[in-house]
């Protein structure tokens, strides 16, 4: 695979005496630099650097939208088209960086290819270079996704398939309700933490009267209440605003999807609030806990939990337990919990905004009536039904 070229990237530069790390662009020899900053922890670059490299690729190089054979056509071309088409389509910054890291990584793999050359054994060759299919699959969904889009915007007519490598088990890490309580205590009572570094007691560590994790509070709750997914939580907010999801406080309503952006295949149905959690989400906001979003951090609205949910995981001791434990475990809880209370599986599908397909096959095991008429029947002692066994005189009249 050394022949391949991995085409303009970004690449962070490392300071040198007499100048500063800073975010360049990598393009067969050359090094363009996008005037961002490197600081020395950052691992990603920031949107300006994406944005810097993006416009390069686009002044540099836009693929001919024409008509071809498919053994000329390269799948950079194929890559490149579904990038420009598909990333305004994703509102959040986070899955445009996810997508845009998603096509990087199959262009430097994959770009100087020709369609005609797609094949098992190419396929093979990413997921062992990506290291297992678990990293692979999702890569390889999006090659799918952007040679069927080449296809149906008829710039080849032939049929290329792409294999995937099968599906990961999926993940049925749930919480127990005394766990639930214990990450709730944690996020409520942990308290910040800081080194003294001077003096006799140099080095030892104090808590602060910081409550650094309260706002997680209020996220679990949400979580484990509605089941909505990580990015609707964080949107969500009293008022009605461009953007946010918004909570209607007197109907008791909370409208998941936000307004201004379109629905997707990650449903966010309107859903009822428990009286519970609605009653919380009042007082946060006639005490003036919270003013534009449910999840703030130092009065702003938060854009990510992960770390924060991680020591609140750390703090609990949940993270020696069994099984990853993140924010999306809040709504595989939720989901289990409403299974183990006997509720309808459509009502709790439409709640959740899944399908009941989903439900069922991930979680159906958990509802008390599942299989439970055959458990009952198979021991139950009954007449054995005359059509599946032929009496003793009609044997003999028929033998």
């Amino acid at each position: 695979m050394s022949n391949i070229s991995k085409g303009p990237r970004l690449w962070k530069r490392p300071a040198e005496p007499g100048r500063q790390a800073l975010w360049v662009v990598k393009d067969k020899g050359k090094r363009i630099s996008t005037g961002c900053a490197a600081k020395p922890s950052e691992a990603h670059p920031p949107e300006a650097a994406e944005q810097f490299l993006a416009n390069y690729i686009a002044a540099k190089y836009a693929p001919e939208r024409k008509l071809k054979d498919v053994d000329r056509i390269l799948l950079a071309d194929v890559l490149l088209i579904y990038h420009t088409d598909r990333r305004d389509q994703f509102e959040e910054k986070l899955q445009q960086r996810r997508f845009d890291a998603s096509i990087g990584r199959l262009n430097e793999y994959l770009g100087n290819y020709k369609l005609s050359e797609m094949s098992q054994a190419l396929t093979d060759g990413y997921v062992k270079h990506r290291g297992g299919p678990g990293g692979a699959r999702r890569d390889l969904e999006n090659l799918r996704a952007a040679i069927n889009h080449h296809a149906k915007q008829n710039l080849h007519r032939a049929v290329v398939t792409v294999s995937l490598p099968p599906k990961g088990q999926a993940r049925d890490r749930w919480l127990e309700r005394s766990e639930a309580a214990r990450l709730l205590w944690a996020a409520w009572r942990h308290r910040e933490e800081q080194t003294i570094h001077r003096g006799k007691n140099k080095g030892i560590k104090i808590k602060t009267g910081k409550h650094t994790l309260r706002h997680l509070a209020r996220f679990v709750l949400i979580g484990l209440y509605t089941g909505t997914r990580a990015a609707a939580i964080a949107a969500a907010s009293p008022k009605r605003e461009e953007g946010r999801a918004y909570v209607d406080l007197r109907a008791g309503i909370y409208y998941r999807l936000a307004r201004g952006k379109r629905a997707t295949t990650k449903r966010q149905p309107p859903a009822p609030l428990p009286d519970r959690l609605l009653a919380h989400m009042r007082r946060w906001v006639d005490k003036k806990i919270i003013t534009t979003c449910f999840v703030e951090w130092n009065g702003k609205p938060i854009k990510s939990v992960k770390n924060a949910f991680a020591r609140a995981v750390e703090v609990a001791g949940l993270d020696l337990t069994d099984g990853n434990v993140t924010a999306h475990t809040l709504r595989h809880t939720a989901a289990t919990w409403l299974m183990q209370r006997g509720v309808d599986p459509w009502e709790a599908a439409g709640y959740l905004g899944m399908s009941v397909k989903v439900l069922i096959e991930t979680y159906g095991h958990h509802h008390p009536n599942h299989m439970r008429g055959a458990a009952d029947a198979i021991t139950r002692k009954g007449r054995t039904p005359s059509v599946l066994v032929l009496r003793s005189a009609d044997r003999s009249r028929t033998g």
